[in-house]
């Protein structure tokens, strides 16, 4: 039989092929090795190909360790923490906040613990009809109206995951029927925490302040020491001693299976409480000067300060009208809040130490004591008071038309005469005045533009003008007419009430300008107690001597001046009235401060009356009801 592949020549496979293979050179019959060398199948590559191959495989093992090193070097405690607390769940018990008393050991604060209803904005309905209608339901339970309810919700995608407080003080039927439709209400929840009670909220108000759940902003500066749901200090006293009165939490760390189940306590540690603070304020003497005030000016606005001209201690602070803090501590409504609002009597604004006025005539026995140092005048310089100055065009009047006859320091203060004081302040004629240098030197001797330090947050400095000020502000040059407005507490010159209070203490008590303060100190948990140390301002640059004459004056102004109705007080008191211009269209406002006993003093009381008009009908009837209800033994 003829073979079909025996007519074919023998094909060379001992090439490359188009595919890169290197291929064995074989005849049809299979021999491959019949004086042809054996070949092989390969696959061709280049060194750089290897050596990018195995760059890559080094990256990769890099990265992978790299990684490696910071999850379990750098970040290892980090996520031991987050592995442990997926079996180990703490729970806080919460340390009981300090107290305030006053100086006698009267509670002015209480603890009060009970239900408190919140919303986790992270847990409610995401359908918005489901959401509403569960609102609507919580708001029918709790009486809380739902709009008010939707309100607190504003804002709740930058704190999707915190508590927001709607109510504190539920009571127990409408907390039990939470607790039984707790699987109706997703992202409502029920808790047990505590408020404070504020048996002396009209007239303690604005010292105390208030508390409230601390919020994003403060939680991030302050997330070390507190919980997401805690109250915190939102206003005065409160704010002013935050750290001490909060108080350290208890902890107790449980296993918990994975269905979260306890099986044990890891772990245990009590609370502390914070510490309770004592006050120097009497508090009957508080609540006296608040009903004075809602007695006399039942409509009006006004200010007062009492403290002890020996220490700076502040013996009462009243601003009225007041509010009542009880309503922000378990978490003000809406309509009760825009109520406080919109009065247009500003109950909110604390006008002792907020408020920034003309001091009036206050100011004048700085000036007086000004002009006695530099020897501009002495206790026998008499200026005659005809009614005013005239320089130029401009006329500068006294309040007395025809004026107040010869004058000297004393009998100027006493009678508060213009006159004398535009002469010492900007000098007239040939009599040589303070000017305008001097005069803004002992304004802030005294303390003027430069805030008193008293522990309380937010106080004001006042404002004191100069000519530097008056040209890079309003471009225009110092007049003459300028400082004689100063002199006499008016123009742009402002202060706040606690500075005439505490530069009428300097005066009073020779010339120690001292820091007011309204704590003594604090008694922590176990009974340590601790005196709080203020330090003195500094001693003003004025002579005993001439201290004496300026007080003389102000005596005077209770023997023969502005405010001899207090002539009938058990004790001697001093004083000075004010009437401070500064509306057109407006009543002006109405001053006075004063210290007693007049040879011992430890009572130094001022008192401010929005638009009241003189100082002498209205603030000093104010000061002789409570310098009566003091030195008479009521107290």
């Amino acid at each position: 039989m003829n073979n079909p592949f025996k007519q074919l020549e023998p094909i060379d496979l001992n090439r490359k092929s188009s595919r890169g293979w290197v291929e064995t050179s074989c005849d049809l019959t299979g021999d491959c090795s019949s004086g042809v060398e054996a070949g092989f199948l390969s696959l061709s590559l280049s060194r750089s190909k290897i050596i990018g191959f195995f760059a890559v495989i080094f990256l990769i093992i890099g990265v992978l360790l790299v990684k490696s090193f910071y999850l379990q070097i750098i970040s290892g405690n980090k996520y031991y923490a987050l592995a442990e607390n997926n079996r180990i769940k703490v729970d806080y018990n919460k340390a009981h906040r300090g107290i305030f008393v006053d100086r006698n050991g009267k509670v002015l604060v209480n603890n009060l613990f009970g239900f408190t209803i919140s919303l986790l904005p992270a847990d409610l309905p995401k359908a918005a009809d489901k959401k509403e209608q569960q609102l609507r339901d919580l708001a029918a339970i709790i009486g809380l109206p739902y709009e008010e309810i939707t309100a607190r919700l504003v804002g709740s995608e930058k704190r999707f995951f915190q508590p927001i407080l709607l109510r504190a003080g539920i009571p127990y039927d409408q907390a039990m029927i939470i607790k039984i439709k707790a699987e109706e209400l997703p992202g409502v929840e029920l808790s047990v925490d505590a408020w404070r009670l504020y048996p002396y909220s009209e007239s303690m108000s604005h010292l105390l302040g208030y508390i409230g759940k601390i919020d994003s902003d403060e939680y991030q500066k302050l997330s070390a020491d507190y919980l997401l749901d805690d109250n915190i200090g939102k206003a005065g006293l409160e704010q002013q001693y935050e750290t001490r009165l909060k108080g350290v939490n208890g902890e107790t760390r449980v296993e918990v299976d994975a269905l979260g189940r306890r099986k044990k306590i890891i772990s245990q540690s009590q609370p502390v409480a914070g510490s309770n603070i004592v006050l120097s304020i009497d508090v009957d003497l508080q609540e006296k000067l608040y009903a004075i005030f809602k007695e006399k000016i039942p409509t009006g606005r006004g200010a007062a300060i009492v403290t002890n001209c020996s220490n700076g201690e502040i013996l009462a602070l009243v601003d009225y009208p007041s509010y009542d803090n009880n309503l922000f501590t378990g978490g003000i409504s809406q309509t009760e809040y825009k109520k406080l609002l919109d009065d247009e009597r500003k109950p909110l604004f604390g006008r002792a130490i907020f408020g920034e006025y003309p001091s009036g005539s206050t100011v004048k026995i700085v000036m007086s004591s000004g002009a006695l140092q530099e020897g501009i005048v002495t206790k026998n310089t008499t200026v005659n008071s005809t009614g005013g100055l005239h320089v130029g065009q401009w006329t500068f009047p006294d309040w007395k038309a025809g004026g107040h006859g010869v004058t000297n320091v004393t009998k100027a203060i006493a009678m508060s005469v213009n006159t004398f004081f535009y002469y010492i302040g900007g000098g007239y004629g040939d009599f040589k005045g303070l000017g305008i240098d001097k005069i803004v030197k002992y304004f802030k001797m005294f303390g003027l533009g430069e805030k008193t330090g008293i522990d309380l947050p937010g106080e004001r400095k006042g404002f004191v003008p100069t000519p530097e000020w008056k040209k890079n502000v309003r471009n225009e040059v110092w007049y003459i007419g300028d400082t004689y407005h100063v002199s006499i507490g008016q123009g742009d010159l402002l202060v706040t009430p606690l500075q005439v209070n505490n530069y009428t203490v300097a005066v009073a008590n020779g010339g120690h300008l001292l820091t007011p303060h309204l704590a003594i100190g604090s008694v922590d948990a176990s009974g340590n107690k601790q005196l709080f140390n203020y330090p003195e301002i500094r001693d003003v640059a004025v002579s005993a001597e001439n201290l004496k004459i300026v007080r003389e004056g102000m005596r005077e102004t209770v023997t023969a001046g502005s405010a001899q109705s207090l002539k009938n007080i058990p004790v001697a008191v001093a004083g000075k009235t004010g009437t401070a211009q500064w509306s057109e269209t407006k009543n002006n406002h109405a001053w006075f401060t004063a210290f007693a006993p007049y040879d011992n003093p430890n009572f130094c009381i001022t008192v401010l009356v929005e638009e009241g008009g003189e100082g002498s009908s209205i603030a000093v009837p104010i000061a002789r009801e409570a310098l009566q209800w003091w030195f008479s033994g009521k107290k």
